[in-house]
């Protein structure tokens, strides 16, 4: 029995019990929601990952990707990068590998971590041939059964690349096609096969091995637009529609889902892309990388995407995927994971502290951090801050002997208009 099938029969797992003791919110209001499909706790049964909850009324959860590539095959490097997210709170890890030990780069992160953990196998059926377009079908499905028998707690298929949207893509005007990966190891494979998408024409299957497991379906964006003057077109909302349609079906099937959302997109056209895609979704929760708000800033994408991640947020986002310095450049290194994952907590925050069923307990950190300020409380500072190590260094970087910082020594704002107070409370 999956858990979305205990919550449609009114009961309160352990699972969902410790998701609303962690979120502050009633079990009750969690359960109804997993029963909805409102609320996905990615968690295979076959493994005993820390439950977390995503969607209406959550805080906001941030995914790290790791993995390596063909060109850069260091394991222990990409499970220490998957130790550091963890311990700088990362909620999920996604092993993204495509080069080396597949089955064994994945085992050890599955043991590394205690936090969900997802994959995209459509990458390991494409390793298992010499060019992507030769796997068959059979290949996907193993490999998506490989990982579920594996403990992972969520997998990525780019289900929604069917003929429809490859047929808007060829009427569109794009300029960067598709750059999703797995979207384009399918549309590859589908017009070398002359065949549609097998996890779209099969998706019954799918479902049966999910749900034999437990796992979630992450609804990938194979159309996700690669820049921003290709955000907002029809290749993407076709995708849309049909990720909508699956998502009704994974729910009738008691199979839990999200749904990733477009890459680059400028600030004004968010509002669109995230509604709609709730509207067309029956607002099941949403996976972003990003969005991208510009294409000029190669070397600053974690900033560019925590833009663009906190906008997405007022409007619905649920589901934040960090991303780093590295982004278009390099397989990003341990430093660019904990930069990029940094950033993207402080765009989590900005959310939640106008997030409905978050705002109350995201609001008491800052304003805890505004008292501790006005009383010069620095340590209390460090305790507050995001990344405290962080601030202490720079604190004691301009060594001062006041016990303000050195920007304004003894000319603090803070401190003047206290003693001034102070002494006009004496007088009086």
């Amino acid at each position: 029995m999956t858990l979305m099938e205990d919550a449609k029969k009114g009961i309160i797992t352990p699972t969902i019990e410790t998701v609303a003791k962690a979120e502050g919110i009633d079990s009750k209001t969690v359960r109804s929601c997993v029963a909805k499909g409102l609320i996905t706790i990615p968690k295979n049964n076959r493994r005993q990952a820390i439950p977390i909850g995503i969607g209406k009324s959550m805080s906001i959860k941030i995914n790290v990707n790791v993995g390596t590539s063909r060109d850069c095959i260091d394991i222990d490097d990409e499970i220490e990068k998957a130790k550091t997210a963890e311990a700088f709170g990362a909620h999920s890890i996604m092993d993204l590998s495509t080069g080396g030990d597949l089955d064994e780069i994945r085992n050890l992160i599955l043991k590394t971590v205690k936090i969900p953990v997802g994959t995209v196998p459509i990458y390991q059926a494409a390793a298992s041939r010499k060019i992507v377009v030769e796997m068959t079908s059979d290949d996907m499905f193993n490999a998506v059964r490989k990982h579920a028998q594996q403990g992972v707690d969520f997998v990525t298929v780019h289900a929604g690349v069917n003929l429809n949207s490859l047929e808007r893509l060829r009427q569109s005007d794009r300029i960067m096609n598709v750059v999703s990966r797995g979207g384009s190891f399918t549309l590859a494979w589908m017009l070398h096969n002359e065949e549609d998408n097998p996890f779209y024409t099969e998706y019954d299957y799918l479902l049966e091995i999910a749900k034999e497991y437990d796992m979630t379906l992450s609804l990938g964006d194979g159309m996700r637009p690669g820049c921003i003057a290709d955000a907002s077109d029809r290749p993407k909302f076709m995708e849309f529609i049909t990720l909508g349609e699956l998502v009704k079906r994974a729910r009738a099937f008691n199979v839990q889902t999200f749904v990733e959302g477009p890459g680059h997109v400028p600030m004004n056209e968010i509002e669109l892309s995230v509604k709609g895609m709730k509207e067309l979704s029956n607002n099941a929760p949403l996976y972003l990388l990003g969005p991208i708000v510009t294409d000029i800033a190669p070397g600053f994408d974690h900033i560019t995407g925590a833009i663009g991640g906190a906008i997405a947020g007022m409007y619905g986002m649920d589901f934040l995927c960090m991303v780093t310095p590295s982004e278009h450049l390099a397989l990003p290194t341990l430093e660019d994971i904990k930069e990029g994952l940094l950033v993207t907590k402080v765009a989590a925050h900005t959310i939640d502290l106008i997030r409905e069923g978050q705002s109350e307990r995201a609001w008491e950190k800052d304003t805890a951090m505004a008292y501790a300020r006005r009383d010069l409380d620095w340590e209390k500072q460090f305790e507050l801050a995001i990344d405290g190590s962080r601030a202490r260094k720079i604190r004691y970087s301009r060594k001062t002997e006041s016990d303000t910082c050195s920007m304004c020594g003894d000319l603090c704002a803070l401190k003047i208009v206290k003693e001034v107070l102070g002494e006009k409370e004496k007088e009086e």
